[in-house]
């Protein structure tokens, strides 16, 4: 891509002036191509500020339509907007938001059929889906791909966090090891609290600039939890296993 023009060194003036970041890592933020599974909760927060930040280009990846229950914390989504394809609200909106950016929007599902050809396009995975299977897929694809897969998710008053395969890092199978993804079954519909999505999607874009940039350290390697009634923070290590980087078996899933 060009240099920053001039419009774009005026938006991001208060980035060009921090030492961690600069012209060169404001540049690098240009230049980046970032996927994002899932335009929901954790999707809403990480698309506006990547789209804010400057982030060259985004992939919208979601299959799903707006519904009423969403709205209680989708922030990008309102009434008029019910039935309508998530990716094609939010990229309208994130266009109005930055001209600069440029985006994919993907109307599927993430898949073994479909997942290396995707993420093949861009730089960073960041996975804001609420589906097992899905996490397995985007995992052993950023894995076999050779890039960094910005995962969390959310449960009533809490969420969870990490950066999986980082320069070498522990990847989501080192945290939940499963031998067949395929059959893993997603947990029945549970409550969650509007703001906590928010909380932990600000975290997961945080993150993606941060791998960009090289501003800082990568939560790799360690879960990060919060719970947002004790207004806590902690974190766990993660062990690497490397039977899970093995990309033979992992290509297998592939193949099916």
């Amino acid at each position: 891509m060009t240099g920053l023009s001039d419009n774009e060194k005026s938006r991001y003036h208060r980035h060009l002036i921090l030492d961690e970041i600069g012209e060169l890592g404001q540049q690098k933020i240009k230049n980046a191509r970032v996927l994002v599974v899932g335009a929901g909760g954790l999707g809403c927060p990480v698309l506006q500020y990547l789209t804010a930040t400057g982030v060259g280009l985004i992939g919208v990846m979601d299959d799903d339509k707006v519904d009423i229950s969403n709205l209680q914390r989708q922030v990008f989504y309102g009434m008029n907007d019910l039935g309508k394809h998530k990716t094609i609200v939010a990229t309208s909106q994130m266009k109005k938001m930055n001209s600069n950016v440029h985006f994919d929007l993907l109307n599927i599902r993430i898949s073994y059929k479909n997942a290396l050809d995707i993420v093949g396009n861009y730089d960073i995975i960041v996975d804001c889906t609420d589906n097992i299977k899905a996490r397995y897929v985007l995992n052993d694809a950023a894995i076999v791909a050779g890039i960094p897969l910005v995962h969390a998710s959310v449960y009533k008053y809490q969420g969870q966090l990490s950066v999986f395969g980082y320069q070498g890092g522990p990847t989501y199978r080192c945290l939940f090891p499963a031998s067949v993804p395929e059959q893993a079954e997603d947990s029945p519909i549970q409550g969650i609290y509007s703001m906590i999505p928010g909380i932990i999607g600000l975290i997961q874009a945080n993150e993606v600039i941060k791998i960009i940039t090289g501003a800082g350290d990568i939560l790799s390697g360690k879960l990060l939890l919060y719970n947002a009634l004790t207004n806590q923070f902690s974190t766990m290590d993660i062990v690497r296993d490397e039977r899970n980087f093995i990309k033979e078996n992992l290509l297998k899933l592939f193949t099916h």
